[in-house]
């Protein structure tokens, strides 16, 4: 029996037995937790002085680099996981969830980081906001590394995934992170780490591991820090008001499991297509994994002419269910996580079935072997008919985290909207309908208690990713219940981790600061102009005042021509006089073209493509005779530490154009996003 071990300060920690870790396959001991108590004192000042300052050493860019080249070693080294994860109880499409989905979100993460962060550790929250009439004071938003340490408390049911999912945004904010996964299925959380280890990938300090108690840990928490959590609501809740996390006002994010539901839509009939989807619906989300998902469905509401129909497809479906050892061959579910669950589980049931009809839910009738009939923590799917869900409120009240769900009948799309909210808040529900008009009428409504709601009809269903799947770009967490929390989400996920601050002073300043030319701000003349510059050599705020050209009657005329667009503003003398303009006025995107031409350097060289047009505004007509001119400024670099087919680097530029006419007034504004080649 392998005795798991911490990840404390850069040493593994642990060589006296404590508790035992069974397989939840037939009860054998195969890990023990270890006995020796950790220095958190110690765990927390290596996060601070040696993880904050190898990660600050580093940009978003080159941390979410890190974050792609280990979400690649782990998808390589993936097998070594998939061994171990069977004896949480997970076959082998639940394993694929938590470890190669685990790994699929740090590439997502990896992403995000590329595509939305600066190359530097300052954020800015643009625009920045005119605050004087001279234009000489402004203000804007920040966000920046909050010099902290961020523990993450996970839930047993996802070992590998739940650790990923907090640990790669939290990584790409420059937050050095403290884990501590729930000790039942900690055995694979464990063998994750080793992994990551073995990596050589993460700067030292990045990421320790907590094997069994958290002792004195959120006592010695500072204000920089962050807690989040995945688990039970009660948990939540005590852990909310830890004394040290209230007095220093330290930002608790909760994940909490919640009874998510799924209403079958008026409108839908047995032998539509979205019938058959929604059984299916029911029964992957009652099955998979066990039913230990926080996301999986545990009341089903359906109209009242169809209870006694849904009742019997998927009574059918769930006895076709083969559950056993999810290391063998066509097994559907496997056991729940432990003994302790799985008791758990069955005093739910009990709890549940007070007034109410239970089918399924005898072990005996599962074709297990003695071992695994005793010693395993085996639960048969159960559903729970409820036939007055508007008296028997324990329904809405217990949750049994398995594979159970509750089967309620409604008469109205109202009723089942209040059913659904009596859950008191839940991180999803789904709505299946073939009519647009029912989710219209149905989702505005749903959403004040639900954090994700899911559409579900034949279109969806050909690409749907399920009720019971969070990803990595949309936001996880919901209200009440649910735990209150967001995570995951995309660069909302990173910026839960950083500090938003407002700044205020001349535009020059504030350009300095986030690294981001703003107008107003002193410009660099260029005596070179800047696109002739390769990406290492351009400064923000370099910038080109380029000549004059005049608009005249014959360019409206050969761009309306080249272009298809005949608009009346630029053609109809006499409409256009009536028009508020009280004039003919050029093309919008003719000025633009124009504006290139003033400042576009024709010949090659650093600039590689144009690939796209950011904040475009016009903001006065330009009319015939007008003269424009163009500003263009570097705005932002972006170092993306990318090489092109021939090995060269390169880089993105942001340009700040404007465009003025005769009378210095704006007429046109945006940035242009430009591919810059390396020396």
């Amino acid at each position: 029996m392998k005795i798991l071990q911490s990840w404390i300060a850069g040493e593994w920690t642990g060589t006296i037995a404590a508790q035992s870790l069974h397989s939840a396959i037939d009860g054998t001991e195969i890990f023990a937790t270890h006995a020796e108590a950790l220095d958190f004192s110690l765990a927390l000042s290596y996060a601070r002085k040696t993880g904050l300052k190898n990660l600050l050493a580093l940009d978003f860019q080159q941390r979410a680099a890190i974050l792609r080249a280990l979400a690649k070693y782990l998808t390589e080294h993936k097998e070594d996981l998939y061994a171990i994860s069977s004896h949480t109880g997970a076959t082998r499409s639940d394993s694929w969830i938590d470890i190669e989905g685990g790994a699929g979100t740090v590439f997502a993460y990896a992403s995000t980081g590329t595509n939305e962060f600066p190359s530097g550790n300052v954020v800015h929250e643009g625009p920045a906001l005119a605050l004087g009439k001279q234009g000489q004071f402004a203000g804007s938003h920040i966000l920046v590394p909050k010099r902290g340490v961020a523990v993450h408390i996970n839930a047993f049911n996802f070992p590998v995934w739940g650790l990923l999912e907090k640990f790669a945004p939290s990584f790409l904010a420059g937050m050095p992170c403290i884990i501590k996964p729930a000790t039942a299925t900690s055995y694979l959380t464990e063998a994750l780490i080793r992994q990551i280890n073995a990596s050589g990938l993460l700067p030292a300090g990045s990421l320790q591991l907590v094997i069994g108690a958290t002792g004195n840990l959120l006592d010695l928490l500072e204000e920089t820090d962050v807690v989040t959590f995945t688990g039970s609501a009660d948990t939540a809740a005590q852990l909310k008001v830890h004394p040290n996390l209230v007095k220093r006002s330290i930002p608790f994010n909760a994940e909490a499991d919640s009874l998510n539901c799924i209403i079958l839509g008026p409108d839908v009939q047995a032998g539509d297509e979205e019938f058959d989807l929604f059984i299916k619906e029911v029964v992957r989300e009652m099955t998979a994994k066990a039913g230990q998902k926080c996301t999986a469905i545990r009341r089903i509401f359906v109209p009242v002419s169809l209870l006694d129909d849904v009742t019997e497809k998927l009574q059918t479906r769930l006895a076709k269910i083969h559950v056993g050892d999810p290391r063998q061959e066509g097994v559907r579910m496997g056991p729940l996580a432990s003994k302790s669950q799985q008791r758990d589980v069955l005093d739910r049931i009990s709890q549940l079935a007070a007034g109410n009809q239970v089918f399924g839910g005898s072990v005996e009738a599962l074709h297990l072997s003695d071992q695994e009939l005793h010693k395993g923590a085996f639960v048969a799917p159960t559903l729970i008919v409820c036939r007055e869900p508007s008296e028997n409120l324990v329904v809405h009240e217990v949750e049994a985290f398995g594979p159970v769900s509750i089967l309620m009948p409604y008469q109205g799309v109202a009723d089942a909207i209040k059913f659904a909210a009596m859950g008191r808040g839940s991180l999803v529900a789904t709505l299946v309908t073939k009519d647009p008009q029912v989710a219209a009428q149905a989702i505005p409504q749903m959403a004040a208690w639900h954090g994700r709601l899911l559409i579900l009809d034949r279109q969806a269903a050909a690409e749907s990713t399920g009720h019971g799947s969070p990803l990595p770009q949309l936001k996880h967490g919901g209200p009440g219940r649910a735990g209150g929390g967001e995570e995951l989400g995309g660069a909302r996920a990173v910026k839960h981790y950083l500090q938003r601050t407002a700044i205020q002073g001349s535009p020059t300043m504030l350009a300095a600061i986030t690294g981001e030319h703003i107008r107003g701000a002193a410009v660099q003349e260029s005596d070179i102009h800047p696109f002739r510059r390769y990406f290492e050599d351009l400064q923000i705020g370099m910038s080109l005042l380029t000549h004059r050209r005049t608009v005249t009657e014959a360019d409206i005329g050969a761009f309306g021509g080249l272009s298809g667009d005949y608009f009346y503003m630029h053609f109809d003398d006499i409409a256009a006089k009536e028009s508020p303009f009280g004039k003919r006025i050029a093309h919008g995107y003719f000025v633009l073209s124009a504006a290139a031409g003033l400042f576009v350097s024709p010949a090659p060289g650093p600039v590689l493509a144009n690939y796209g047009l950011d904040t475009l505004r016009f903001i006065k007509p330009v009319g015939i005779g007008d003269t424009i001119r163009a500003r263009l400024t570097c705005k932002r670099k972006i170092d993306r530490q990318k090489k092109d087919a021939k090995g060269a680097g390169q880089g993105v530029v942001a340009w700040d154009v404007e465009v003025t006419n005769q009378d210095n007034e704006l007429v046109a504004s945006y940035d242009i996003l430009t591919l810059v080649a390396k020396k």
